[in-house]
């Protein structure tokens, strides 16, 4: 890879540069600290920004959500502490998903097989009823079923279906028993 030759013209952040400065600052303000602030507030900041949310969602501290217009999030989702969305493409949380502490939802990566270290982005969705547990980083274009437990640590760069669990990494199916 030649990082010099890196170029990525056909990327759209999705908004002016003055909204994404603006969104620097509320992020900046409400998302950053580490003492918490209300959901509530969290929650009107993220919709004045263009992301769907739904009722009764819990926002912890320190949550870092990168363009919250590319962003829905459905009724009674819970984000954790330090929780960060790198939301380059669509990111889509179904009801009452559970996002604890530190997980990583990451639609961004890039082509190392290119010369010019192309990007990539493809978005993740997240099925009603999940539990993406502490420190679980999820990767571009995967889709995570309704009712799927990601455990603790798991790197999950493949889709996991309904109803299972997926752990390690790579993250694998493991039996429900």
């Amino acid at each position: 890879m030649d990082l010099s030759r890196f170029q990525n013209p056909e990327f759209s952040r999705g908004a002016s540069a003055f909204k994404e400065v603006l969104w620097w600052v509320v992020r900046s303000m409400l998302f950053a600290p580490w003492c918490p602030l209300p959901s509530a507030l969290k929650c009107i900041a993220l919709r004045s920004f263009g992301a769907k949310v739904g009722r009764g969602v819990v926002i912890r501290s320190r949550v870092n959500i990168t363009f919250p217009w590319r962003v829905e999030i459905g009724d009674h989702v819970w984000i954790g502490d330090e929780v960060s969305i790198l939301s380059l493409a669509p990111v889509r949380i179904g009801r009452s998903v559970c996002l604890s502490q530190r997980a990583f939802l990451c639609t961004g990566s890039h082509d190392f097989r290119s010369r010019a270290f192309d990007l990539v982005v493809k978005p993740i969705e997240i099925g009603e009823g999940s539990w993406i547990a502490a420190g679980v980083f999820i990767g571009p274009g995967v889709r995570i079923g309704n009712n799927t437990l990601c455990a603790a640590g798991s790197v999950v760069v493949r889709d996991a279906g309904p109803d299972s669990i997926v752990a390690g990494n790579p993250a694998l199916p493991i039996d429900r028993s």
